[in-house]
């Protein structure tokens, strides 16, 4: 249970976080869903830190594209665990923030003495996006279900036309604006200057950073196997969309993507469609003392922000560093290790031109630029573009490398920042500390 609620926010741990490995959409997780993953990081983050299911409080869980046989998917994870079936659960989505949001959310309740130990966390299979009928189809398929007769059962679906049998895909456009989130960062790239060399070094760095970290043993301690079912003949032991052979004369060579005549983001400087699950440990620092857990770090400050879709739709995280900053009572001079996720590189360069942009600084309203990233601490092993997005749990993953680096270079702050689809951003501030 958790204690009894004190004056003042408690300080919030992450006591651990581990992930599947990220892989292509279609390969060796292609016939898992999203729930099979959650519910395999979860079961195993609760062994590997020989955790009391007991003490477990709540769940909070988030995918982006559902999972409509299991839409409830926090629920379902603690269900599907084996988890005990008193642990409250709730379902999260703040599309490639999802996971960013379960972490806060998490962290509120704890901060509040609402609760002392979360499991918080995210999944996504690509592979399993859900397909939906036609509306005219749908209609035709209740009525034919009320039919009494198999007449009455046929009769709906004579007023059908041929494309109204056509599958109907998950929207990859931005409802307000029509546009895909591929050409809503060409956009920027255009408007921001951002040059396609850019984008490949950006690309090139990540791919380079994350092969370097896998050599060197640095995930090991922070990705799960998986023994594939359900004929566990196979087993995912590492990302497999890391290229250790990138360059940037193959990256240069490959044609744009979105806008083929002028563009310059490509397959290779945007993250690729991902399946994975991630999940963080999360709690009151009098708990895990108590528990005889030592924190990899602490949750210092986080802010979410908006802008206009139709503007810079990728621009969010920009928006929202100055208030996690505030909050944090921190500058970015103050920060040794920044972790931004890739959707695209040009949204990387994007977002940090803005951070140092007096015009920037004046169209949002602030009294001065937030400041210069330093790329030498940037996604120092590696980002979304080589390691994968799998929509729903890309920022536990981060909060988990950052956090892990930190530790290992003994130093004491990061801030990491996400994108996300409807003109979102989401930033969180942490330290070991």
């Amino acid at each position: 249970m958790a204690s009894e609620k004190r004056n003042g926010p408690r300080r919030v741990a992450i006591v651990r976080g581990l992930r599947t490995p990220f892989v292509k959409a279609g390969s060796v997780f292609s016939g898992l869903t999203a729930l099979d993953l959650g519910r395999l990081v979860v079961q195993e983050l609760v062994q590997k830190t020989d955790l009391d299911p007991n003490v477990i409080d709540q769940v909070v869980f988030g995918q982006v594209i559902p999972t409509l046989t299991a839409p409830s998917i926090a629920r379902e994870v603690v269900i599907a665990a084996g988890l005990p079936k008193k642990i409250d659960a709730f379902t999260v989505s703040r599309a490639c923030a999802t996971s960013i949001q379960a972490m806060t959310a998490a962290a509120n309740a704890i901060a509040t003495g609402e609760a002392d130990v979360i499991i918080a966390g995210g999944t996504e299979s690509m592979s399993d996006a859900p397909i939906f009928t036609s509306r005219p189809l749908a209609h035709a398929l209740v009525a034919a279900s009320k039919g009494r007769s198999l007449p009455d059962k046929l009769k709906p679906f004579q007023r059908l036309k041929a494309r109204d049998l056509l599958p109907v895909p998950p929207a990859i456009a931005e409802y307000s604006t029509g546009m895909t989130m591929g050409e809503s960062a060409e956009k920027m790239a255009k408007e921001n200057g951002i040059s396609r060399e850019e984008q490949d070094r950006i690309a090139f760095n990540s791919h380079r950073n994350a092969a370097k970290a896998w050599k060197d043993g640095l995930f090991d301690n922070e990705v799960m196997h998986v023994v594939v079912p359900p004929k566990f003949d196979k087993t995912a032991e590492r990302d497999n969309i890391v290229r250790e052979d990138s360059s940037m004369e193959a990256l240069g060579q490959l044609k744009p993507a979105f806008d083929r005549k002028y563009g310059t983001i490509t397959a290779g400087n945007a993250s690729p469609l991902t399946d994975g699950a991630a999940a963080l440990l999360l709690m009151s620092e009098e708990k895990a003392r108590v528990l005889g857990y030592e924190p990899l770090g602490f949750l210092r400050s986080h802010a979410y922000a908006a802008t206009d879709p139709g503007d810079q739709l990728l621009q969010g995280p920009a928006y929202a560093a100055p208030t996690a900053l505030k909050r944090a009572g921190m500058t970015l001079a103050d920060i040794d290790l920044v972790e931004m996720h890739e959707a695209f590189a040009a949204q990387v360069a994007s977002n940090i031109q803005a951070l140092a942009s007096p015009a920037f600084a004046k169209k949002a309203g602030w009294s001065a630029p937030v400041g210069e990233i330093d790329r030498e601490r940037l996604n120092v092993t590696g980002g979304s573009i080589a390691i994968g997005h799998p929509f729903g749990a890309t920022g536990a993953r981060i909060v988990t490398q950052a956090l892990n680096e930190l530790k290992r270079r003994n130093k004491n702050t990061a801030m990491c920042t996400v994108c996300a689809a409807g003109g979102l951003g989401a930033v969180v501030i942490l330290e070991r500390a």
